[in-house]
């Protein structure tokens, strides 16, 4: 057994501290950046609909730049995942930029997408630089790709708390060691501060009314759990259908622009323009008033079709709005306040689709609040265990006592 003297342990935390810094500070900066330049983009196509009948050219352009430069980063969060449970090699740095660039691209034109997967992106494509800076080996590097997810996630919703927890949550927690979990903390807060220093400012949710923890307002919440989970399942097959649908195209770029054929069709020409892009202002009036019931099903249809067909963007605040819409459409039979219904809806549906019950949990306590968290806590697991054994990332290791439960059931059938 080797000990470090405290020269060295000293170094060792300094070096750590100095890394979680500077990749909050750059993640940070970054995800500020493409908060900014995404607002801008929206706020274009919403004043010319127009250009969303471009769609096909963009998604050409999107679909080319990957297809010559960006091969070895198409895979994106999944290549994350992959990495970390089995290095091979630094992630390119080109992923950063790439996934800026589709991302904006695909939201300019009005394909139907999210900004999670973009900023956890570029977040572990700027982490992974360090390995080649400080030399460090496998199991270091695993360490940074946590921190890139970390920092991304946490700088582009403004959850420091759950941006941590869902880093080490998604890479399956018990092969993670105290090291990374304090570091994962650290550098969530570093780029969550980075952006405020930028003055970017998040989307604000609020759930103005709790009722008391009955026995019936809990099963109301046991039943908008199980709901959201098979929303969830809903999403994942789909995304992962139309993957597979276009994958028949065997020229890649052709794959992005015959999407954006049909979506520009189909949002320009019969008017389904607010499932276009991230659908903030549709998920902000959830909290206020009931939805369709069929709004949650068009929005995971014009995404699964948006990111299957090779468009870019993230999976996540798509599945905020698949929850908040089903939770709102709820208030309409279930006798419990509606912002409650939405916001419960809003983080149930996304722990089932990421295996990520705890982090959900969390986020749902940062946005809303500290009231309404035995509800939120209550939602989030009971969808995770409900929606499947697959989610939207394909490579995720899912272990635990769903991964048991499933097993057994896969068994037993």
């Amino acid at each position: 057994m080797s000990f470090q003297n405290p020269k060295q342990i000293l170094f060792t935390i300094f070096k750590w501290i100095l890394i979680c810094v500077l990749i909050g500070i750059l993640s940070g900066s970054a995800s500020a950046f493409f908060l900014v330049a995404l607002e801008w983009v929206t706020q274009f196509r919403i004043h010319h609909h127009c250009i969303i009948w471009l769609l096909p050219f963009g998604g050409l352009l999107v679909g080319l730049s990957y297809y010559y430069w960006g091969e070895s980063v198409i895979k994106g969060n999944n290549l994350l995942l992959e990495e970390y449970e089995n290095p091979k090699k630094v992630i390119p740095f080109k992923m950063a930029p790439l996934v800026l660039l589709g991302t904006l691209l695909t939201h300019l034109f009005g394909g139907s997408a999210g900004r999670e997967g973009t900023a956890v992106q570029m977040g572990g494509a700027i982490a992974d630089q360090f390995t080649k800076i400080f030399n460090l080996d496998h199991s270091q590097r695993k360490i940074l790709i946590i921190l890139g997810i970390s920092a991304g996630f946490a700088s582009v919703f403004g959850t420091p708390l759950a941006g941590a927890i869902f880093a080490l949550e998604v890479l399956y927690f018990s092969k993670i060691n105290f090291k990374s979990i304090i570091l994962s903390f650290l550098v969530a807060y570093a780029a969550y501060f980075t952006v405020e220093f930028w003055q970017v400012k998040h989307t604000h949710y609020n759930i103005p009314v709790v009722p008391e923890i009955t026995l019936t307002n809990l099963f109301y919440a046991i039943f908008i759990g199980i709901l959201s989970g098979l929303a969830a399942l809903l999403f994942s097959r789909s995304t992962h259908f139309w993957g597979s649908l276009f994958a028949k195209i065997k020229y890649p770029p052709l794959r992005p622009f015959t999407g954006g054929v049909v979506l520009a069709i189909a949002i320009a020409g019969f008017g389904f323009t607010k499932f276009a892009g991230l659908g903030v202002p549709v998920i902000v009036d959830s909290f206020s008033n009931a939805n369709a019931w069929y709004d949650f099903l068009l929005k995971i249809l014009f995404t699964g079709f948006t990111l299957g067909a090779g468009f870019k963007g993230g999976e996540v605040t798509p599945l905020f709005f698949v929850g908040a819409t089903l939770g709102s459409a709820l208030s309409l039979i279930i006798p419990l306040p509606i912002a409650l219904l939405a916001g419960l809806g809003f983080v149930a549906v996304f722990s089932g689709a990421t295996h990520t019950p705890i982090a959900c949990t969390i986020m749902g306590m940062e946005l809303f609040g500290i009231q309404p968290g035995i509800f939120i806590a209550i939602a989030c697991t009971i969808a995770y265990f409900s929606s499947g054994s697959v989610g939207i990332y394909k490579s995720q290791i899912v272990k635990g006592a769903k991964y048991k439960l499933y097993q057994r059931l896969n068994s037993n059938f």
